[in-house]
């Protein structure tokens, strides 16, 4: 039974978006010191290398996770290999608060994918959030001005961010329909290895295409060396771990809230990083995507 929101319970759902949003500042800062691919690619190793400890039973014969390796398989490849490869390559072209505030509307294909792929039924009420965040996203894709949208001109990396939240619905919606033992589920370190585990297998082959297709270069130094470490430990660890807690205590309905927190963190370190001040179709996206999913996730 869900608890009520207390300030702990708070606290540990507004890390995670904090995190993610330095993820994105990050990888935009090193994007020039490392392939976005590589870049996923290490980060999870380091992440894989830090759980072990942790849920290395998860790892031996007659594990639950071999048992359901296809499935396991298949969240490696839309939640390790293509959600973040797909994050990092948008921000080869474009900056992390336009890539979070695109990424906010995730709910908006989750409503699309559950619908088409999932029979789960969409109401009038989802439908009006969904129209209201989607001009959110239109906002940015057209930097404020409309007649952008007319010309079709889109950057590289806003495409490669709407290609991320559609892998991300996906990832979403099969782990909101368990296959796995309970007690497989329960212990977050081995459930989370496991994904990484077949994870790896998929952003390793995207990263070897990376370096067999284009003129691929890693700058080693101090800069991508704090940036993997932070990567690894923050938002692929510490999030995750924080972020299961919370939906643990309040609900997915409660937490899903909190996600909307990100764009605003990453405006706030873009401008302290990056420079990056936003603009003022920021904070208009930002309160339309908002807005869409207050109003679809309200009973």
């Amino acid at each position: 039974m869900n608890q009520r929101l207390t300030p702990a319970t708070a606290l540990l759902l507004t890390l995670p978006p904090l995190l993610w949003a330095g993820n994105a500042v990050v990888g935009r800062v090193v994007h020039e010191l490392i392939p976005p691919m590589t870049l996923n690619f290490l980060r999870w190793v380091l992440a894989f290398a830090i759980l072990l400890p942790l849920a290395w039973r998860a790892l031996r014969p007659g594990s639950s996770m071999w048992a359901h390796w296809k499935r396991l398989s298949m969240l490696g490849l839309l939640g390790i290999g293509c959600y973040n490869a797909l994050q990092y390559l948008a921000l080869q072209t474009s900056t992390p608060l336009n890539v979070t505030l695109v990424a906010s509307s995730i709910p908006v294909w989750m409503l699309g994918v559950g619908a088409v792929c999932f029979g789960r039924p969409v109401s009038r009420r989802q439908v009006a959030g969904a129209l209201l965040s989607v001009a959110g996203v239109l906002v940015v894709l057209s930097r404020g001005q409309w007649s952008l949208l007319l010309q079709v001109r889109l950057v590289p990396g806003d495409l490669y961010v709407l290609m991320a939240t559609l892998a991300w619905a996906f990832y979403s919606w099969l782990l909101s329909q368990p296959r796995e033992p309970a007690e497989f589920r329960s212990d977050w370190a081995a459930f989370l290895i496991a994904q990484i585990f077949f994870g790896l297998g998929w952003s390793g082959l995207f990263a070897a295409g990376e370096w067999a297709l284009v003129d691929a270069h890693i700058t080693w130094g101090w800069p991508l060396v704090a940036a993997l470490l932070y990567i690894a430990i923050g938002p692929a660890v510490i999030a995750y771990r924080c972020w299961g807690l919370g939906m643990q205590r309040v609900g997915p309905a409660v937490a899903g809230f909190f996600t909307n927190l990100t764009p605003l963190f990453a405006a706030l370190l873009s401008a302290a990083f990056l420079g990056e001040l936003p603009h003022l179709y920021h904070g208009l996206a930002f309160l339309l995507i908002v807005g869409g999913i207050v109003v679809s996730a309200r009973r």
